[in-house]
């Protein structure tokens, strides 16, 4: 186990849900500012830092911007997260014409630096970068139904996407390494829409590419899939070589932290809805659960089921934190 990975381990009272959009609620700032400044990311970073029990700082998880980096259109409105409007293929058959992008377009820089710049900032802790995986990325570029068609249409098209993807990511992931990231988070959740044979061709074989072109004993990888099939494919998923194995809500993580390498921190995952949506009582008594179901597993760790909504209250994150801490007090 990485050092990184240990310190992150042993305090297990510092917990790692995926918070990053619920600063602008501390900024008071709109999402859309938060996408589109370096300054406000670095800002929001620090926000959470300061004001949460955490073992690491991510950057924001929008998962917009490398689709967006190849050409697809976004939708931005004020108070969301940005989400794809239209990929950049209609047909699979256009696969070939398109090009992989230099990292220096669209978004990607103002991400890249606010993590270079939060680096500088934030020292107590380590510092993520989020990416999206490389099915997830394919299928916004194209359309998520018709890429599963594909997948048994025309495989041979569908892997050179996926093998233009992966180039991207790697490239991408690398300038977060340069940029000084400890580690990264790939959220790969179309992933869990496919059947365990489908998600060890098109999936798992372009993350393992990833996983093994940007890791080191000083970088971790942290695998995120919040599909509700990952069960199944705990196989293939075990495999990977990842640090970290993050779980969303879909299922009951005591079904699969058994399955994954003992060496290898699993996290997960209290439903991220509960914190817009439900009460403090509901939040505490959803992290009690998990802990309950999982805490004999020494590799476990709590966190949020997947990405925190922006708009989730404060209170029940407060009291997300401070369940945590009174459990491993």
């Amino acid at each position: 186990m990485k050092e990184i990975t240990k310190k992150i381990l042993a305090n297990k009272a510092k917990t790692v849900p995926i918070l990053s959009f619920p600063s602008t609620q501390l900024l008071g700032i709109p999402v859309s500012k938060l996408i589109s400044s370096c300054e406000m990311q670095v800002e929001g970073m620090k926000a959470i830092a300061n004001r949460c029990n955490v073992g690491a700082s991510l950057n924001m998880m929008d998962l917009s911007v490398e689709a967006e980096c190849f050409g697809a259109k976004i939708r931005v409105t004020e108070n969301e997260v940005p989400t794809i409007e239209k990929g950049i293929i209609d047909s699979i058959d256009q696969v070939n014409d398109i090009c992989v992008p230099s990292i220096e377009g669209a978004r990607c820089p103002l991400y890249i630096n606010a993590v270079k710049q939060a680096k500088k900032e934030i020292k107590d802790v380590p510092v993520f970068c989020g990416v999206i995986g490389p099915y997830s990325l394919a299928g916004r570029l194209f359309d998520m139904t018709e890429l599963m068609m594909e997948c048994f249409d025309s495989p041979d098209e569908v892997e050179l996407l996926l093998e233009k993807v992966t180039e991207f990511l790697i490239n991408y992931v690398k300038a977060f390494k340069d940029a000084g990231a400890d580690g990264v988070i790939m959220a790969e959740p179309a992933a869990g829409l496919l059947s365990p044979a489908l998600a060890e061709e098109f999936s798992m074989p372009y993350v393992k590419k990833i996983i093994d072109a940007v890791s080191d004993e000083d970088f971790v990888f942290c695998y995120h899939n919040c599909g509700n099939a990952v069960v199944n494919m705990a196989d293939s998923i075990s495999t990977l070589g990842a640090d970290i194995y993050h779980f969303g809500n879909a299922i009951s993580l005591k079904d699969i932290i058994g399955q994954m390498p003992s060496d290898s921190v699993v996290m997960g995952n209290v439903d991220p809805i509960l914190f817009k949506s439900d009460s403090v009582d509901d939040v505490k008594n959803a992290v009690q659960k998990v802990f309950d179901e999982c805490n004999a597993f020494d590799n476990f760790m709590i966190s949020s089921g997947c990405d925190i909504p922006a708009d989730a209250k404060w209170e029940n994150l407060d009291a997300y934190f401070e369940k945590v801490s009174e459990l491993y007090a």
